[in-house]
């Protein structure tokens, strides 16, 4: 528990590393900034239960949010932390997002190990058969589009028992978030780290967001969105998931969407999987309805 004066407050979180280190960073800053006494309460989710099996394959949506989100409408908890990625286009009626973080890396990087890294200045600087573990779609779609002679394996687990897994010789390479690096500063000196160009590689909407959901109407919902709410995350996470939901939402597409603001304008870039052929596209503008249609426009163009 993390103590601090005032009221006390409940944060749902899911139990990985990761995410308790997410909960624990909204934590300090509602106490901080509100004054406010702070505990989480870890809630296990369908996808963290079942492991045995690819994504892909489980029934309906919202693998890592559901239980979190009853907990919050059933009011054991006051706050959930999401990683934004994971949140499914629609939320369960009487919930709303109280405020997105700002945004860490959202680009990919890929681990390898030493003894796979070919140590040229390709985009994917590893031998033809070499087997890279993922358990997301997108990743695997771009990755066969960019070098088919790769093999793609799927990877469950959180980070600790995906690098673990990577150690042992079971992959060559894995994919990780950079975000979940950065966030526990974990120790990849023995590794290869090759930093996907999110420009390029196109991460998953939302990425390296956290999405900090409440139920409408609660007394501290301004208090948290004041807090944690960053405008230009918000408004890149805006573009991208409506996208996701122009292809029919979920993070089981083979779909990557990323924007970004620079030099006054919004710069989007996307990709889809899902057509006759793969398709990267982007798009630069200042209105982000615009933007949306536009992007989904040139990419849907691949279903043709």
């Amino acid at each position: 528990m993390l103590t601090f004066l005032g009221r006390g407050m409940i944060i749902g979180t899911r139990g990985s590393d990761l995410a308790k280190c997410q909960a624990m960073y909204v934590a300090a800053v509602l106490g901080q900034k509100m004054g406010r006494q702070v505990e989480l309460k870890i809630i296990s989710t369908k996808g963290d239960r079942i492991t045995d099996r690819p994504l892909r394959e489980l029934e309906g949506r919202g693998y890592f949010t559901k239980e979190i989100e009853e907990a919050l409408l059933d009011r054991s908890v006051d706050v959930a932390v999401h990683s934004f990625k994971d949140m499914p286009s629609k939320a369960p009626e009487g919930l709303a997002l109280a405020a997105v973080s700002k945004r860490e890396d959202p680009a990919d990087f890929l681990i390898i190990r030493s003894e796979s890294n070919l140590e040229t200045e390709g985009e994917i600087p590893l031998r033809g058969g070499a087997v890279v573990g993922t358990s997301a779609v997108r990743r695997e779609t771009q990755l066969k589009a960019m070098r088919p002679d790769i093999v793609s394996k799927d990877l469950r687990g959180n980070v600790p028992t995906r690098l673990s897994k990577l150690a042992k010789g079971h992959y060559d390479s894995i994919f990780l978030a950079a975000a979940g690096v950065n966030r526990l500063q974990l120790d990849l000196s023995g590794y290869f780290v090759l930093r996907m160009d999110p420009s390029r590689f196109i991460p998953s909407p939302g990425q390296g967001a956290l999405a900090i959901q409440m139920r409408e109407g609660a007394p501290e919902f301004q208090a948290v969105h004041t807090a944690l709410h960053d405008n230009l995350t918000a408004t890149a996470t805006t573009i991208e998931r409506a996208v996701q939901g122009r292809f029919g939402g979920g993070c089981g597409l083979p779909l990557g969407v990323y924007a970004r603001f620079k030099n006054d304008s919004w710069h989007a870039f996307g990709f889809w999987g899902g057509g006759r052929k793969p398709v990267w596209s982007s798009f630069v503008g200042n209105d982000p309805a615009e933007i949306v249609e536009a992007l989904f426009g040139k990419l849907s163009q691949g279903s043709a």
